[in-house]
């Protein structure tokens, strides 16, 4: 967009802990709290150097400055309990939250593990229930008055804290007394989910909330620490993440404003990678060498295009062979896969002293894999090419 933007912000931050832990018996008992308190700074200046891309009521130039006492409190007490292969963990935390707004939560925390001997066996489960505060990145920017005079059509809602309810369940388990299987299953729903958005197409982010998202997922974990010069571990994962509108915070400028209040639709987070899996293999060749590969694969991250956009316009700008790793019809990309080799000579040691030469080529097959596309914060990032590195490390 043709505006010119400079911006400068930070904060300092003091925070203090106090806890106290003691034991009674079959209890682990902690109590404490947490204060902290961040002076904040904002100041942004824009201005729009060709009038004919924005709307004819936003202001050719704006000047925000601004600064303000983030103010935090917390309290908790947890006890963990352990009835012979039974523990239980139990604890209640309040937190206040005094920036832009002003709030308070209990949040309630329970946690089972129960370990069966004979078959080397864990079985877990717990809930947690998340208090969390906005991002400051230009809270204060997004929340002010002052940026009301950037046209009638805008909407600006306060950022309150998100509340998350956790719920995780899981199992670890020896296998052949060689492997170890680790899997676990979770769900995590949120009120106020927290988001960021852009400033005008401009690069710089504000938070925002939507009313609600729910995030389930299974992670499986399999490993094998050691068996004749081999070792290696196969981890998979699979994540649905979904948004729900309406927004419930933020700041939204121009058509943005009457479909940020009356949307009700779900949409895919930006973390929203429904298969990713990694496998490495390492073998010992020697008492002082080795070798081992790594396989990494992702079946594609969400994208989110205007509806309007021509193609041959991304492509002049990102390139075809970027764009072309686009899957329109899915709204994601399309899935990435990287090899990786790696070596290692132990050449001295002594004691505790000892010299490695390692030698990595990361991959193989050069293939491009974008790991995201047209994103706020990366841009459109791309994996690394084939390259080779030499490493001479030194431990003492």
């Amino acid at each position: 967009m043709p505006v010119v933007v400079f911006q400068q912000r930070g904060f300092s931050r003091a925070y203090t802990n106090a806890s106290i832990s003691a034991e009674a018996g079959r209890h682990d008992i902690k109590i404490g709290g947490d204060l902290l308190r961040a002076p904040v700074h904002e100041a942004l200046q824009y201005h729009i150097t060709d009038r004919s891309f924005f709307d004819q009521q936003t202001p050719i130039d704006f000047t925000f400055a601004d600064r303000r006492r983030d103010r935090e409190q917390a309290l908790f007490a947890q006890d963990t309990v352990r009835f012979g292969h039974l523990t239980v963990s139990a604890g209640l935390r309040w937190d206040r939250y005094a920036f832009v707004v002003n709030d308070s939560a209990f949040s309630p925390r329970l946690g089972v593990a129960w370990y069966w001997p004979a078959a080397d066996l864990v079985v877990r489960a717990s809930y947690d229930r998340a208090f969390q505060t906005p991002a400051m990145e230009n809270l204060l920017l997004a929340s002010s008055s002052q940026v009301d005079s950037l046209g009638p059509e805008l909407l600006r809602i306060p950022v309150a804290p998100s509340r998350g309810n956790y719920v995780e369940a899981g199992v670890s388990v020896a296998i052949a007394k060689t492997a170890r299987l680790d899997a676990t299953a979770y769900r995590r729903t949120f009120r106020n989910y927290a988001d960021d958005d852009v400033f005008l197409n401009t690069g710089i982010s504000f938070p925002i909330a939507f009313d609600g998202a729910a995030i389930r997922g299974l992670d499986l974990k399999l490993t094998l620490p050691r068996w004749r010069g081999v070792s290696a571990f196969a981890a998979y994962s699979n994540l649905v993440g979904r948004a729900e509108l309406p927004v419930a915070g933020g700041l939204f400028l121009g058509s943005d404003v009457s479909a940020a209040l009356d949307a009700r639709d779900r949409i895919p987070i930006s973390q929203d990678q429904r298969h990713t899996a990694r496998g490495r293999v390492r073998y010992q060749l020697h008492r002082r060498a080795w070798t081992a590969a790594l396989v990494k694969y992702g079946s594609g991250l969400p994208v989110e295009l205007e509806r309007d956009v021509a193609f041959a316009d991304l492509a002049a700008h990102y390139g075809q062979a970027i764009v072309d790793r686009v899957d329109v019809a899915r709204e994601r990309l399309r899935p990435t896969l990287a090899i990786d080799w790696g070596a290692g000579v132990e050449v001295w040691r002594r004691d505790r002293r000892r010299l490695e030469l390692r030698a990595e080529l990361a991959d193989l097959a050069d293939r491009l894999n974008v790991v995201n596309f047209a994103g706020l914060f990366s841009g459109t990032a791309l994996a690394p090419p084939r390259s080779a590195s030499l490493r001479l490390r030194l431990d003492f």
